[in-house]
């Protein structure tokens, strides 16, 4: 079976891809949200145009190609692009075969532990901690994350106090048998990353996110190297390369790499693989409720070094407008505290004709 056609359906956040074999055999995928129709364009002007008359099912193969050929683009773009193309070709097989993506690469339907992500700064603790409280009770979560410094802050606050206030806080509103979590979103030097981190340690904070700038793997490591703490990262690496370095050097405790910033499910796949070679294991990040949640849950359901819970956004409409209507039923239902990977093939999932009428469509094809 070859690529014969390669269509997107688009808004500027979100870009649904649709790939089509010579036999009409079709497979539903997603690139990464934001700034999407970007990301579209570079699938119609530097992925299709390689990837189009290649077998459906070497993956792998396919994608290297493309880096080969777009080797003057080593960036985020190119990898979220070939992404669209690798998650449609995961559910195309999945739909040919008759079983879910997590059963393809050697996994098994259900249900998966999940930790509620709040992605706010702008809120106070006390509303955050009101909110968890109200989730723990009405969905089960027995897992939390929630936001300290200012995003790539340069060790400033997202307002004086606020991190020193939320920690503790958290803790006493949750009690100890609820884990908690912390992103810092590159926020701090290593001198105050290390003295953050100790106060996460007093209060019974198990994974620590980002605390320095993502690029700065020396400065990570020696935050690492400091705590106790699981300290985590990986979810902006798109770079093989800088995906070996991270895992052979240790940079990090626990990996997180983005299905859709990633490139797709085979590259997850090998980043996955290398980490398990390494004794680490993998909470990959999954911020929103797109498809790229979907994609997660199925990889946790088959790598056996899967983390201790799935990322799963608690951010709704007033925060993500653009995540209104993108599916004809809801994937995503929490039952106490877990999500659920059904047996459905492929993704188990139907894009909403609604959405795709609305949306901006453009088609690569070998005709041209």
């Amino acid at each position: 079976m070859k690529i014969d056609k390669i269509e997107t359906f688009t808004n500027e956040f979100i870009c649904f891809v649709r790939v089509t074999a010579d036999d009409g055999s079709q497979g539903w995928g997603q690139v990464a949200p934001y700034f999407a129709d970007i990301t579209a364009e570079v699938l119609h002007r530097q992925v299709a145009p390689h990837v189009l008359g290649m077998d459906c099912f070497g993956i792998d193969a396919m994608l290297e190609t493309v880096r080969d050929r777009e080797h003057k683009f080593p960036g985020s773009y190119l990898r979220r692009a070939m992404g669209g193309v690798d998650t449609a070709l995961w559910d195309m097989r999945g739909k040919l075969e008759g079983r879910p993506v997590c059963a393809l690469i050697g996994g098994t339907p259900g249900s998966l532990r999940a930790y509620a992500s709040s992605m706010k700064r702008d809120i106070t603790p006390a509303d955050e901690a009101e909110r968890f409280l109200r989730l723990r009770d009405r969905d089960g979560f027995d897992a939390f994350k929630f936001r300290i410094g200012a995003e790539v802050g340069h060790d400033h606050d997202e307002w004086p106090g606020r991190t020193e206030e939320i920690v503790p806080l958290i803790r006493k509103a949750m009690g100890d048998d609820v884990a908690l979590l912390v992103d810092a979103n590159s926020c701090y030097s290593p001198k105050k990353a290390i003295e953050v981190g100790r106060m996460l340690q007093d209060n019974g904070i198990s994974h620590y996110e980002e605390p320095c700038p993502y690029w700065e793997f020396a400065q990570t490591k020696a935050v690492a190297d400091a705590l106790d703490i699981d300290v985590t990262g990986g979810e902006q690496d798109c770079m093989m390369a800088n995906w070996t370095a991270m895992i052979e050097g240790r940079i990090v405790d626990v990996v997180q790499p983005d299905v859709c910033y990633l490139g797709g499910i085979s590259r997850t796949l090998r980043v996955a693989k290398m980490a398990a070679a390494a004794g680490l294991s993998v909470t990959p990040h999954s911020a929103n409720l797109s498809m790229v949640t979907l994609f997660t849950m199925h990889i946790l359901r088959a790598i056996p070094n899967a983390g201790k819970y799935l990322e799963f956004s608690i951010e709704g409409l007033d925060y993500y407008p653009w995540q209104d209507g993108l599916f004809v039923t809801d994937p995503f239902a929490i039952v106490d505290g877990k999500a659920t990977v059904t047996d459905a093939p492929g993704w188990g999932v139907e894009v909403s004709p609604a959405w795709l009428a609305a949306s901006r469509h453009k088609v690569s094809t070998l005709r041209g």
